[in-house]
């Protein structure tokens, strides 16, 4: 399955909302059918968002959007979701383009050059993260962060991927992750049809997972990286990243250097989308609470850097203390930069 893809005056898409029932296409023509997608998660994860994003962007120019007019319909794109900064890298990026006289066609070829740039990224990020991983044992992820959520390899899953071809025995829990259960309908799928054996778990077995079925390691995405090595991702991270500490295990973050924000000193400074009550309240259309019942519902959690035993990126591993060593990051290019 490919997420997202150019489709001539169109860019199609897999709508992650239908799976595991179906895999249903669709094809957003509109600049409000890019934002909508994005918005009610129909084309989610960070790096999976920045690449739908810069092909949303390039769709407003070939239908005639230029100067003013198409940074407003590029910043309706970049507001659609306000945690993941990759949507923000690439929409940003895509406007640099076009502020240095590029035309319709080359916005599209940047488009897709991100687009490449994203699996070539995954590709050297999953090789790092696989080799921190143990020849055999259990390990635990959270969300989804294969194919579907950067149309690559993955981040955290394409390390545990590229560990399971290099012969390494893992046995992956995977919580299923609420309220919309990402892990559950699209991480299973991933393992299951890269062969990796799998077990779902409710999100509140993950602390005795950890104890009872001795996992070695952590692995999780990220939505934005702070300086200090605070991260944000999928609500219920935090946990994880605590339980991990009180059994000793090692908590891994994977993500691309377009994931981190060098504008921002700490966690407490990272925007937390807060989504509708009817996430919480209800699914699949079903009520699982009353309806009038306060519901808090934040989309995400920010995981202080000291619970963080590494960070995996493209250019490698860092470590602890990270305004050391994510400081050397900012430092490096994105890696489409290194390509031309």
């Amino acid at each position: 399955m490919n997420p997202v893809s150019w489709a001539g005056e169109a860019v199609a898409y897999i709508d992650q909302r239908a799976l595991p029932a179906g895999v249903v296409e669709r094809r957003a023509t509109t600049i409000d059918e890019v934002v909508e997608a994005i918005a009610t998660l129909a084309v989610r994860g960070a790096p999976l968002i920045g690449v739908f994003g810069a092909y949303g962007v390039a769709l407003a120019a070939l239908r005639g959007a230029r100067g003013e007019a198409l940074r407003t319909e590029a910043m309706r794109i970049r507001a659609a979701r306000p945690t993941a900064i990759n949507l923000m890298w690439a929409v940003d990026r895509m406007l640099a383009k076009a502020e240095r006289g590029a035309d319709a066609a080359a916005l599209l070829a940047e488009a897709q050059a991100i687009h490449r740039e994203t699996r070539e990224t995954d590709e050297r990020m999953s090789r790092f993260g696989a080799e921190l991983l143990p020849k055999e044992g259990a390990v635990l992820t959270h969300c989804n962060t294969g194919a579907l959520a950067t149309g690559g390899m993955g981040t955290a899953l394409g390390a545990i991927v590229a560990a399971h071809r290099l012969g390494k025995r893992l046995q992956v829990y995977v919580d299923e992750t609420r309220p919309l259960l990402q892990g559950a309908r699209l991480t299973t799928i991933e393992l299951r049809n890269a062969g990796v054996p799998a077990t779902l778990i409710v999100d509140g077995a993950a602390a005795a997972t950890m104890r009872d079925k001795r996992v070695q390691a952590v692995l999780v995405g990220a939505d934005r990286i702070a300086r200090n090595g605070d991260v944000a991702n999928k609500v219920g991270t935090y946990g994880l990243a605590v339980a991990a500490a009180h059994h000793g295990i090692p908590f891994y973050v994977l993500a691309p250097r377009s994931t981190f924000d060098f504008t921002l000193g700490h966690g407490g400074e990272i925007p937390i989308e807060e989504r509708g009550s009817d996430e919480v309240r209800a699914f699949g259309g079903q009520a699982t609470a009353p309806e009038d019942v306060d519901a808090y519902n934040p989309a995400f959690d920010v995981t202080p850097g000291h619970l963080v035993t590494a960070i995996v990126t493209e250019y490698g591993v860092l470590r602890p203390p990270y305004l050391e060593s994510i400081a050397t990051l900012e430092m490096r290019p994105n890696l489409g930069a290194l390509a031309h």
